[in-house]
């Protein structure tokens, strides 16, 4: 009697159509390991991802605002479930592995720093060969997760995770599906959250955007999904070449109105002290590091190890480290 992987796998071959990736037809784990006998290999990879520590802290990381006051601004961690969620909608739409999208969608995000992109630039400043949080969402899942075993991921879920930024010539459609879905998430939500924080109003979107993606955030995302969806075929995943020039459009006005905002990121400028601080403070006192990180340090050498503790830490855990390396802590004469 088939157990339920089998069951699933021979599933696929009816519902996963001819561009899509079969759990059965993955290049597997760096280390191999016996099939489950429930889940597909790349239900393993959701459960793994959803269940690392490195997951959990993404809710106490920056999307876009430092700091900011109100509850529902997104995170890291709520971007990384609308990714998701988008790209999972578009993989069924277009017979793709709806498992793989999702393991690559819920993982994209594991190796983003504290503050956001402030916080990536800043690390990349610090580091002599760069840091770009995509590299370090592979070394998460790779090298830092379960106590430096990694999570031993699938081969296809790992390198959508590498290339979801740039993407890659030999990436599967499921890869392609959330690179796209990231873009058009995070322009829609971040937008929202402007709206939101009184940095923007509906009306200083241009009228050329409104008129072609509309007049709210779920009627844009579900114009540029729909876009999306109907213009992929054959195996190439893309929007019209209309939606591609609205799209520009739309990122180039982010850029100015939000990305570059002093009032948006007025708080940026002291990321670079704060983890430059951090990051110097350890180099100068490796045996402070946490164990974890020394074992790393002896290993793959002390800069690395302080970058990836710092890269680590969610926005609240770096500013309590900062202040009490370098604040007075209160006193009072008895």
């Amino acid at each position: 009697m088939a157990c339920p992987r089998e069951e699933r796998e021979a599933l696929e071959k009816q519902i996963i159509g001819p561009y899509g990736i079969p759990a059965a037809r993955s290049r597997g784990r760096e280390r191999p390991e016996p099939p489950c006998p429930i889940r597909t290999c790349f239900q393993r990879d959701v459960d793994r991802i959803t269940h690392s520590k490195a997951f959990r802290r993404l809710k106490h990381k920056t999307q876009v605002f430092l700091q900011p006051e109100g509850d529902h601004y997104r995170t890291r961690l709520t971007h990384t479930l609308e990714v998701t969620r988008l790209a999972r909608t578009v993989a069924r739409a277009l017979r793709l592995n709806e498992d793989l999208t999702e393991a690559i969608g819920l993982g994209h995000d594991l190796g983003h720093t504290p503050f956001g992109h402030a916080g990536e630039r800043a690390l990349r400043a610090l580091m002599p060969e760069g840091f770009y949080h995509y590299e370090q969402s592979q070394r998460v899942i790779d090298r830092l997760e379960k106590g430096g075993q990694g999570l031993n991921l699938c081969y296809e879920t790992r390198m959508g995770i590498l290339n979801h930024t740039y993407g890659a010539p030999d990436d599967t459609r499921e890869a392609t599906v959330v690179r796209l879905s990231d873009r058009i998430a995070y322009l829609n939500h971040d937008l929202d959250d402007a709206i939101r924080a009184g940095i923007l109003a509906e009306a200083d979107v241009p009228a050329e955007i409104r008129a072609v993606l509309g007049g709210h955030t779920s009627v844009r995302i579900n114009t540029m999904v729909s876009d999306l969806i109907s213009n992929s075929a054959d195996g190439v995943i893309r929007m019209s070449d209309s939606m591609t020039e609205i799209f520009d459009s739309f990122h180039n006005f982010m850029f100015d109105a939000v990305y570059r905002n002093p009032a948006a990121k007025s708080e940026e400028s002291k990321v670079d002290g704060i983890l430059g601080g951090i990051f110097d403070h350890y180099m100068r006192n490796a045996e402070e590091l946490p164990e974890k990180f020394q074992t790393i340090a002896a290993e793959d050498g002390l800069e690395r190890a302080v970058c990836d503790y710092v890269a680590g830490m969610t926005d609240s855990y770096a500013i309590s480290i900062y202040g009490r390396l370098f604040i007075p802590a209160a006193w009072s004469v008895k």
